[in-house]
């Protein structure tokens, strides 16, 4: 495996008006591995996204992903990336099947009909593959969604809270759905509120705060950071859920703004 970043930021700054939202944001994600980038609404994750996806300009600092340059190469950070956002973004009105053709067909990829079965059978969506999108659970959608992005084989995914509004097995199909991902090379950041999603998905997980990064690393390097608990006289390891709120502090005064 190669040892360049799949996804480099330096120094990276941006602001609406007065408003910093990122103030110098340092980091690194190898590839063939899942980040985890936590923040409380506010701290910067939807906008560090944007900016990687090519849909926002920095201010400041540099970005690569893949290996190109954000600001300089749109083109070809494009054809490296996919993006999935909170909501899926799939077409109730056709089924399944009709929902991957399309998007290979605007990909300009020959047999678009050959990689939606591939890819319906690879998500488990076979059986449904002819019914409207209207008539699947969340959690089919969330699948199908995922598998529209990876059409063209992109080797690097942002899941930008990909889990939002989904029930519990939902969530397994989707964090099942990722391991599967990394596991054939794919890299992967995920934004994300929910600190078990981290624990469970991550190969590193970074804490962004007031637009910095002021926390990286293994879920077992962060409780590190923390002294265990005893409980009953049984050394109980910090879970990340008390990590991020001993680093970030519990009142809240900086979660005034929506992340934006």
């Amino acid at each position: 495996m190669t040892t360049t970043p799949a996804i480099e930021l330096t120094g990276l700054t941006k602001s609406y008006g007065d408003h910093a939202v990122l103030s110098g944001v340092d980091l690194s994600v190898a590839p063939g591995t899942v980040l985890a980038l936590l923040g409380a609404n506010g701290s910067g994750k939807t906008t560090t996204v944007k900016i990687l996806s090519t849909l926002l300009r920095t201010d400041g600092g540099t970005a690569t992903v893949h290996g190109h340059d954000v600001a300089t190469a749109h083109g070809e950070v494009r054809a490296s990336i996919s993006l999935t956002g909170q909501f899926a973004a799939v077409d109730e009105v056709l089924t399944g099947r009709e929902n991957l053709v399309l998007v290979a067909k605007l990909r300009h990829l020959d047999d678009a009909g050959g990689i939606a079965d591939e890819l319906l059978a690879r998500f488990e969506l076979a059986d449904a593959a002819g019914r409207r999108v209207a008539t699947w659970s969340g959690g089919m959608r969330r699948r199908l969604d995922i598998a529209m992005s990876l059409i063209g084989d992109p080797p690097v995914l942002f899941l930008d809270e990909p889990t939002t509004g989904l029930d519990p097995q939902s969530r397994i199909e989707v964090w099942a759905t990722v391991r599967e991902l990394v596991g054939q090379g794919t890299t992967v950041l995920l934004t994300t509120q929910y600190l078990d999603e981290a624990e469970h998905l991550a190969d590193r997980i970074a804490i962004l705060h007031e637009g910095r990064i002021i926390a990286e690393g293994t879920l077992a390097e962060l409780q590190q950071l923390l002294p265990p608990a005893e409980v009953e006289y049984v050394e109980k390891q910090p879970t990340l859920e008390d990590v991020f709120l001993a680093i970030v502090g519990h009142d809240g005064s900086s979660e005034q703004e929506a992340d934006r």
